[in-house]
């Protein structure tokens, strides 16, 4: 899996700040502001790490994983959740096992790039 990571995040400020981080990791990073975004870009060929976030106008974290799910768009890919709630609700069981992690904010930039290239050496 070569390294490329997605980030999924209404936050301008988020997308900038995880963009940055792993730049500077050598990853190359999409920023998508949606849900639909995400599955556009999965569905010209996106293979990688997704954080997606929770909470989002329009298509929230969960929808958007349901439609990649629903799409088959999931292989090949690793999701984890991003969220500044403290715990996930997991509201929708049956997307579980779709979900590597799930992430709070904040989170500590070092944790989150461990945690991110935790992903990679598993696939490798």
């Amino acid at each position: 899996m070569q390294k490329k990571l997605m980030i999924v995040d209404d936050d301008p400020d988020i997308l900038i700040t995880i963009r940055e981080l792993f730049e500077a990791e050598g990853f190359e990073v999409y920023t998508v502001p949606c849900g639909k975004d995400c599955i556009d870009e999965l569905e010209h060929g996106f293979k990688g790490i997704i954080l997606v976030d929770i909470m989002m106008p329009h298509m929230d974290g969960w929808t958007t994983i349901r439609h990649i799910v629903t799409k088959g768009l999931e292989k090949g890919n690793i999701i984890s959740m991003i969220s500044a709630k403290d715990e996930c609700d997991w509201k929708f069981e049956d997307l579980k096992p779709y979900v590597r992690n799930y992430i709070t904010k904040p989170f500590d930039n070092q944790q989150l790039i461990q945690i991110v290239k935790s992903y990679f050496a598993a696939t490798s």
